[in-house]
């Protein structure tokens, strides 16, 4: 028999801002601790150097965040200009240096503008992907190169902040799987230069954008037993799903994973909800509106 997780059932989604020097499932644990919750996860890795959105879902919604790992994101990056580093951001060695070019703002949006759209994307050495089982990281850390393939990936919107040279700051929104180191070091080779990465924040992660807690906002609920406050409903990065709410009958054969007929119209992924707008989970409907589970909620 599987053994219990310790632990509170607490169900919804935080959005973590989370702080610099921090791995994102060190900040998982952190929250789950907070909550004393059974469960929890994230919906997107942020580097430990960069801060910013990092929605934990905890207790039943992480059976949303499949659903959310496929959002666009928006990240505001400062790049430093004319030293490159081994991985590509403020955490890695100096590995080269180039003269940092005389740049108007006029230069800048040109090549800006030349990376929007879908692409390639070589993926860094100092990643997560794996080669043969492997982190590419890890081989990384060892001096090793291997060969990678590029990924496609979409640069919806992409601008310059400011210039104070030898920095640029600039905000872009994003496909996911887009490493916005690759990006920086891209543009600045587009300049005339090389580039790392000093600082990134990532703003908005799909549906969600502001209404960040902080780690010391949620000690403090932590300590005066309020925190369950600042947890969003479980289907609250869903919300652009149609709902579909089932009579007495058709919940109940619905929460036993059985298919049930939907009088609505259209097709696809939607909400699911019983009498009283109880949440009962995720479902899939076809064209003949049978509603099929894909996720049930126990709530």
């Amino acid at each position: 028999m599987a053994r219990r997780r310790k632990g509170r059932d607490v169900h919804g989604i935080l959005l973590l801002d989370k702080p610099a020097g921090m791995s994102s499932n060190q900040a998982v644990q952190r929250v789950r601790w907070l909550f004393q919750a059974r469960k929890a996860g994230h919906t997107g890795t942020l580097d430990p150097f960069a801060t910013g959105l990092l929605p934990i879902c905890l207790g039943e919604a992480s059976k949303t965040a499949a659903f959310m790992l496929d959002a666009d994101k928006t990240y505001e990056a400062r790049a430093r200009l004319g030293v490159a580093t081994d991985t590509g951001d403020i955490e890695g060695t100096a590995v080269r240096e180039a003269p940092v070019p005389d740049l108007d703002a006029a230069a800048i949006d040109a090549a800006l503008a030349g990376f929007l759209g879908s692409q390639a994307q070589m993926p860094p050495m100092y990643s997560a992907l794996k080669h043969r089982g492997q982190p590419l990281y890890k081989l990384a850390r060892e001096g090793k190169q291997v060969e990678r393939e590029p990924r496609r990936v979409t640069i919806h919107e992409l601008e310059c902040l400011a210039w104070n040279p030898p920095d640029l700051v600039f905000r872009v929104r994003c496909s996911k799987g887009t490493y916005v180191r690759t990006l920086a070091e891209d543009i600045a080779a587009a300049l005339g230069s090389c580039a790392h990465l000093r600082a990134l924040r990532r703003t908005a992660s799909g549906a969600f954008s502001g209404g960040m807690v902080t780690l010391g906002e949620l000690e403090e609920k932590a300590a005066a037993g309020a925190a369950e406050s600042l947890l969003l409903p479980p289907e609250a990065g869903l919300l652009h799903w149609p709902a579909l709410e089932l009579d007495a009958a058709s919940a109940q054969r619905f929460s036993n994973g059985n298919p049930v007929c939907a009088e609505t119209s259209g097709a696809g992924p939607a909400r699911v909800y019983g009498p009283a707008g109880k949440l009962l989970g995720l479902g899939e409907l076809d064209t003949a509106k049978l509603l099929k589970p894909k996720r049930i909620f126990n709530l």
